[in-house]
């Protein structure tokens, strides 16, 4: 049985800056991984991936230089899944290759199999090869999350898909269905509409994005209906069927009927932790199974810490990785400051048309409106060394009542919307600098 001071289960954001703090503290450190390759859901299935479809889908469709030679522009006519699928498949395989150098580095050893609690300290790794046992210190879960299940929902992988497996999806359809109007969702309808795919989502709250600025939602909205997407408000699926001509249904409780070449149901997602046998070491978790923890990540055992998306909100990759670094400097005991109160809170990535579009009018106006709440990233300040000037900037959208400070620079050329949290009110003229999730 090998001894290590810490173990971490998944090798996510959150568990990567987990192992690395400790290692970094001269501590013995080993990451479960169950995949063939590290980096977890978000550099695997989730935020890489969307994101590197995201700039595709705007390089592709020649988005960035409609504006100057026309909205019938494009770089590649007839973009297939397989264009998209080549460019995800290369920033993933870099960046897996980045993340098990960077562990390799550092000392950190690295099991791939399935990891399970046989107690409270003791950990059974199993695999093709056999099974590895071990014993720890502390332990840190970092295991994820999985898209929600719904048996009225039967995902096939091909024409009904969750936002794990949008990449499956055999050829781009002419209409999609989107089932969930949360950041997944709004992310994915604006890809497809910027490819000229009708789309329309159903969403059962009265809006999208309920975490983000009124103003800024009805803008978002405004630019995605002016690409032909619809949005069913107020509306929920009861069941969704595939036809016989290979087209799918989606049955609302309105009674209504909508029929499309592929459904994407993202509605939520559940903690991954099914098969880690919790209940050997203890640990509680509460109906949707996220972890329970305290403010020092610690859950109901002292010795085992849960951080990122299997501990619930904000499950931004961005959190995930201070939510480690922490974890595993409380379990040593090392010095750590952190400002939880200023953790982004939600982030978009649209398709740009809210931000980017050159004809003033509508976007001058949202501007105008967000400056005067303290809320904008103003565009013509760009991050020294980062990116064209052609690129979207992001926008912190201030919740109810909360005053933002004026923010000087952009993230690197990922055009989202993000939701932030502010720490205390800011002083006049005072900058704060935040950092959205993103690549």
């Amino acid at each position: 049985m090998q001894q290590y001071d810490l173990v971490v289960i998944g090798s996510g954001p959150g568990g990567q800056r987990a192992a690395i703090q400790a290692a970094k503290a001269g501590k013995r450190v080993a990451v479960v991984e169950k995949q063939s390759v590290v980096g977890g859901v978000s550099i695997n299935t989730g935020t890489i991936p969307s994101k590197t479809m995201r700039e595709a889908v705007l390089h592709l469709s020649g988005f960035y230089d409609q504006a100057f030679y026309g909205s019938n522009y494009h770089v590649k006519d007839n973009i297939t899944m397989k264009d998209l699928n080549f460019r995800v498949t290369r920033v993933i395989e870099n960046e897996t290759a980045v993340l098990e150098d960077q562990l390799k580095r550092n000392g950190v050893e690295l099991y791939h199999g399935l990891g399970a609690f046989a107690s409270e300290r003791h950990i059974r790794v199993e695999n093709s090869s056999g099974f590895n046992e071990l014993e720890a210190g502390y332990v840190v879960i970092a295991a994820g999350t999985k898209p929600a299940v719904n048996p009225k929902v039967p995902t096939n992988g091909r024409n009904i898909v969750n936002s794990d497996q949008v990449l499956s999806i055999p050829s781009i359809p002419k209409t999609l269905i989107v089932v969930g109007g949360g950041v997944i969702g709004v992310e994915y309808a604006c890809m497809f509409a910027t490819l000229g795919v009708r789309v329309i989502i159903v969403e059962k709250r009265p809006r999208l994005l309920e975490f983000a600025d009124c103003e800024v939602v009805e803008a978002l909205s405004y630019h995605m209906r002016d690409r032909r997407a619809t949005m069913r408000l107020n509306e929920e699926v009861e069941s969704v069927e595939e036809l016989p001509d290979g087209r799918v249904a989606a049955n609302l409780v309105s009674k209504k009927r909508i029929v499309g070449d592929a459904l994407l149901y993202a509605v939520g997602r559940q903690g991954n932790i099914e098969r880690l046998n919790l209940a050997a070491a203890g640990v509680e978790t509460d109906d949707r199974g996220r972890i329970r923890v305290d403010a020092d990540y610690r859950t109901s055992q002292k010795h085992i810490f849960a951080v990122g998306d299997v501990i619930g909100f904000p499950s931004l990759a961005s959190v995930s990785m201070e939510q480690g670094r922490l974890a595993a400097a409380r379990a040593f005991g090392l010095q750590a400051e952190s400002d939880p109160a200023g953790y982004p809170y939600g982030i978009l990535y649209d398709s740009a048309d809210l931000l980017h579009r050159e004809n003033g009018g509508a976007i001058n106006a949202r501007r105008r409106a967000l400056r005067s709440r303290r809320g904008l990233l103003p565009r013509n300040r760009a991050r020294p060394n980062h990116g064209s000037h052609r690129r979207a900037p992001e926008v912190a959208v201030p919740p109810p009542n909360a005053r933002l400070a004026r923010c000087p620079y952009f993230w690197r050329g990922c055009g989202g919307i993000a939701a932030h949290r502010a720490s205390r009110p800011a002083a006049e003229g005072q900058d704060h600098l935040f950092h959205p999730d993103g690549v």
